[in-house]
């Protein structure tokens, strides 16, 4: 495949993920109502869940391919997407409540901060619990701690079904395949999440072949690419979405959105990458880790001790990102091992 044809597949592929992710949102939307679920359910995990779709499949199907280079690209993609959640994505986020002068709550974001300061707290203990498992070798030892990672998540959705309150109270956008109907049947319901599952596979597969053949033309680490390539463009829909909910002053809406992912991207996908690769993380990989960790333990720090949430503690996040970016740029300059 020559260079101009992989990049032509590498931008239609992502397209092909997030409209494949957004109908796949609104599918699984109406699924929840249809299955009379909570709020919860359906929105701080389903909504987070769907919208984290493409970077979920993209390490997916990396690791099951086997190859080495695109099991580099899996466990690029598995720590880019909690890395950028916990730094551009709340960057975002805080621009946004600036942004937007209208706001009621001005730079101060009104959060529900026991659902906040749960899926954060989560965040920060399962994530360095799957770094962790980098320098363990004992494969019986990585086993359990991958089960036990899938476990936890489930105990998470457990108690956010149980209690019923989710991250707020949204109204569901027509179902795509029937935009007529007020109230469309189970079977469009379920054909809409198929095919949109099936759609994101396909994107997915189609798009680590291309990161693939791009970083080898460039004599560029795939781990690399994948770490800032992929996670930016299939974080959008959880960007796009936020942004949209702060702008009509649904603060909870916006962070549970993309907190509900890190929860997700944090226990769940992980847990593959510790069970199907040799989840040997290069230093790139522990420094992008590392800084999304100090990211999301700062913002916890202050809406803990601080009993609130501001614009500038968000956008401050945002600030970790550029040192991942400019630890790239140097090290590239000055020949450093960067992969």
């Amino acid at each position: 495949m020559s260079f101009v044809i992989s990049i032509v597949v590498l931008i239609v592929s992502l397209l092909v993920i997030l409209f494949a992710a957004a109908l796949f949102t609104n599918g699984i939307e109406w699924l929840g109502k249809k299955l009379n679920l909570s709020e919860g359910a359906v929105g701080s995990v389903l909504a987070a869940v769907g919208t984290a779709l493409p970077e979920t499949m993209i390490p997916v199907v990396a690791i099951i391919t086997g190859h080495e280079d695109s099991a580099h690209v899996g466990i690029g993609a598995i720590l880019g997407a909690p890395f950028m959640l916990a730094t551009l994505a709340f960057f975002v986020v805080g621009v946004s409540a600036v942004a937007f002068k209208k706001r009621k709550q001005g730079k101060t974001l009104t959060v529900d901060s026991s659902i906040f300061q749960r899926d954060i707290r989560f965040f920060l203990i399962v994530f360095a619990l799957a770094t962790a498992m980098a320098f363990v070798h004992m494969t019986w030892l990585r086993y359990a701690v991958a089960a036990l990672l899938v476990v936890l998540y489930v105990i998470y959705v457990y108690h956010t079904v149980r209690d019923g309150e989710g991250v707020g109270e949204t109204e569901i956008e027509p179902l795509v395949f029937a935009r007529k109907m007020d109230e469309p049947g189970f079977f469009p319901v379920v054909s809409q999440v198929v095919v949109a599952l099936l759609l994101i596979v396909a994107g997915a597969r189609f798009f680590i072949d291309a990161v693939t053949d791009v970083s080898q033309a460039l004599h560029v680490s795939p781990l690399l690419l994948s770490l800032l390539i992929s996670p930016v463009a299939t974080e959008l829909p959880e960007k796009f979405n936020s942004i949209f909910w702060m702008r009509d002053g649904k603060d909870t809406l916006a962070m549970g959105n993309i907190t509900g992912a890190m929860v997700f991207q944090s226990s769940v996908v992980p847990a593959l990458g510790i069970a199907f690769t040799s989840w040997e993380l290069s230093l790139t990989a522990f420094i992008s880790v590392i800084l999304a960790l100090l990211s999301a333990g700062i913002v916890f720090w202050y809406s803990f001790w601080k009993k609130k949430l501001t614009a500038n503690v968000l956008i401050f996040s945002g600030s970790f990102y550029l040192v991942f970016v400019a630890y790239v740029v140097i090290g590239a300059l000055l020949g450093w091992p960067i992969e």
